[in-house]
Parts: structure tokens; sequence; C-alpha cells
């Protein structure tokens, strides 16, 4: 796949959403997405970066039938002075453990408890303050539409994706606009239904790099995203 670059997340999102409704239209006679009710496709942007781009995508997907856009706030585990490293990622109920990078990196397991501890409470305050007062969609027996700004090493997609799994969704499509060309094989064996991706950029250096502009998302964007899908 030629490599790309997008003006700005919502160019991307954009862009993916048209891809994301041919993906769904070309698989609705295997019963991928089921369009009514409560039953209806939930899209979870990955926040931050992520949420910009998923309320593109899910307004694609309104166009074609009922949709809901939530939020999914995932924290990398950082190693203690090389933040860059991530051993882990987690989400309110999920945890995954890169391989053995703490042990590479000769990080005990009582600080890296300590460090996703940090993490977690950072989550809680995140969602909160996206939330507010309303209950997250459940996604229980639904498709859900996993979507972020591009995937680097992965690790935050595979929570993401074993969360919504271990929740019940009956099938989970991965959505990113840029990744490398790796990341489907490397996520399909966590039971993912469907991956969508615009551009694979040959060597991947960085997710950033396939943007113009790649600003980073404040928490007010986040919540003006969600305030408008609903």
């Amino acid at each position: 796949m030629s490599s790309r670059v997008f003006a700005d997340r919502r160019e991307a999102g954009r862009l993916l959403g048209a891809r994301v409704v041919e993906f769904i239209e070309s698989t609705s006679g295997d019963d991928t997405m089921t369009r009514d009710g409560a039953d209806a496709p939930v899209v979870l942007g990955l926040a931050r970066g992520g949420v910009p781009v998923a309320r593109e995508v899910a307004d694609a997907l309104s166009a074609i039938g009922p949709c809901e856009l939530d939020v999914l706030v995932v924290r990398k585990i950082g190693a203690p002075g090389h933040a860059e490293f991530a051993m882990g990622a987690l989400t309110a109920d999920h945890l995954v453990v890169n391989d053995d990078v703490p042990r590479r990196l000769g990080v005990s397991h009582s600080v890296f408890d300590d460090v996703a501890d940090r993490e977690r409470r950072l989550l809680h305050t995140r969602e909160r303050r996206y939330r507010g007062e309303r209950p997250r969609v459940e996604p229980a027996g639904r498709t859900v539409v996993l979507v972020d700004d591009g995937l680097a090493t992965g690790s935050s997609m595979a929570v993401a994706i074993d969360s919504v799994r271990s929740a019940g969704a009956s099938s989970v499509i991965v959505a990113v606009p840029t990744a490398p060309a790796d990341s489907p094989g490397r996520l399909r064996d966590r039971g993912v239904t469907g991956f969508v991706v615009l551009t694979t950029p040959e060597p991947f250096r960085a997710v950033g790099l396939s943007y113009d502009d790649f600003g980073q998302v404040d928490d007010d964007e986040v919540i003006a995203a969600l305030d408008r899908a609903r």
C-alpha cells in the first residue's frame, strides 16, 4: 500500500469512515453488523487522539444506519525514566504487558505495579471528565469499531481489543488511518473480525509522519466530539 500524508485527524477520519462503510457493506451478508436499536454498532475512539478520527467514522456510519460513538481511555505504561518504551497498556478493566519488555529493562513487578496504578488513576479521572454522569456505551452483543489516529507498537489497540471482547462484543473491527504493514497479522490473533487501514508507510517510523498537522488533542476537543455525537 502506498504511503500518503493526511492534512489532519479530521481529514483522515473522513477518508477512513468511507473505507469502513465500504467494509461494512461488503460484509453485511455475513451479519458483521446489526443495524437496529440496542444492537446498533459502537464506534470507540481511543483517547485522546483517536476521538476526532472516530467522530468522522461515526458520522459516516450514521449515514447508513444507527450508530453510537463513545470514548475508550487507554493509558500506556511507560518504563521509569524511559517513557517512550511502553511496557504495556491498560483500560478501565483490562491490562496487557508487552512481551518481556519489563524484564529486559530490569523493571521489577512492584515498580511495574506502581506505574500501572498511577496510570489507572489518571485513566479514571479522564473518563469522569469526558463522560460526566453519562454511563459508557456497553459493547456486549454488538459490533465494535475501534478507532485510533494510528498504530505504532499496537499495545494500546491490543488492550482495547481485549477489553471490548471480554465485555462481550460480538465482533471487533480495527480502523486506523496509518499503521505498520504487519499490524493486521499481529492483531488478528486477538479475535479481530476486520482491519481497515489507509496507509502503511515503509519503513514505518512514527504515526505523526502521516499527518501535516498532528498537534496534541486536548480534553476539550474530546468532550466536544462526544457532545456533538450525542
